[in-house]
């Protein structure tokens, strides 16, 4: 694979705000298409929880299956400006989105199996139990920070960029980890507690694994397809064969996102961001590669017609 192909990326959850998504639902039969067929596929009516100021949204159950919904849907919508792209990648839920795009996976079954994945996720640790931070500091891979974090009982759950990386685990490990970084780099680290429901992309998630897999087992995939689809577990395309393994352990496993970035600039020469909020362009900036973010109608016409 290489160069002049176009790339789409989608972020993954904590990108989701109210109103995302409803200009595309206005404006596109194809998105409101999409919008109708997760409500029918999981019984939720999703212009209500993306449209509205609806604390669902905030539940990784009901966060999950609005932002892939969403992020089909802006596809879906962008085809009218003749927006192809052959290499797909997300963050984390974002995955799921690129999964449908390169019609590895249908819709419809993709809204219930990211369901299903915050479902369990939400209910594999007790709240409180767990906590997620993330880390901000220029260069931070030449770092100590992963061996601090690790001497801490604490997980890495995300490489995020250059600059930032999450850490995750037992709320009493990223508490010490914290204290341990925070004293190792006083003026130049900065940390920051997510407000998240659970520790996501840690070992506290493992436990779902075998029923999300088994889950998994009812539906048909075109595992084929999956070979243009960055995996966040491996940090590289997906191999057919392994496409369901890596999907199930990455739920536990850390997200490689810088080793995606690199990975899709190597292979792609025009990368587009399509989501709710602009998140990896920022990361992507952090490695010197700009990418369009397309959040809304008004961004979406500013880039394509622009192009054409």
């Amino acid at each position: 694979m290489k160069k002049e192909q176009t790339a789409v990326i989608f972020p993954g959850q904590g990108a989701q705000r109210p109103g995302m998504g409803q200009d595309f639902y206005e404006s596109s039969d194809a998105a409101k298409r999409i919008f109708d067929v997760a409500s029918e596929a999981i019984g939720e009516d999703m212009k209500n929880l993306c449209f509205t100021e609806n604390s669902k949204l905030n539940l990784t159950e009901y966060t999950q299956p609005a932002i892939l919904t969403t992020e089909i849907a802006m596809l879906k919508a962008l085809e009218q400006y003749n927006f192809k792209p052959s290499l797909f990648a997300g963050h984390s839920l974002g995955e799921y989105s690129a999964l449908v795009a390169a019609e590895v996976m249908d819709f419809q079954d993709a809204v219930k199996i990211v369901k299903k994945r915050g479902q369990l996720m939400q209910a594999a640790v007790p709240e409180g139990v767990g906590a997620m931070a993330a880390l901000l500091m220029d260069d931070i891979e030449k770092s100590k920070f992963k061996e601090i974090t690790l001497s801490a009982g604490a997980e890495i759950a995300n490489y995020n960029s250059t600059g930032q990386v999450v850490i995750s685990g037992k709320s009493e490990c990223i508490k010490k980890a914290s204290e341990l970084l925070q004293k190792e780099y006083p003026e130049i680290m900065r940390i920051v507690e997510l407000q998240v429901s659970a520790p996501f992309h840690s070992s506290l998630m493992k436990g779902i694994e075998p029923e999300f897999k088994a889950f998994l087992g009812q539906f048909q995939f075109k595992q084929q397809n999956s070979a243009k689809v960055l995996s966040n577990f491996k940090g590289t395309f997906h191999k057919p064969e392994e496409f369901i393994d890596n999907m199930v352990s990455q739920i536990s496993g850390s997200v490689d996102w810088i080793q995606n970035m690199r990975v899709l600039n190597d292979s792609a020469e025009n990368i587009f961001e399509v989501g709710p909020n602009k998140v990896l362009s920022k990361f992507f900036s952090t490695i010197g590669v700009n990418v369009p973010a397309i959040i809304n109608e008004r961004s979406a016409k500013k880039t394509f017609m622009a192009e054409g």
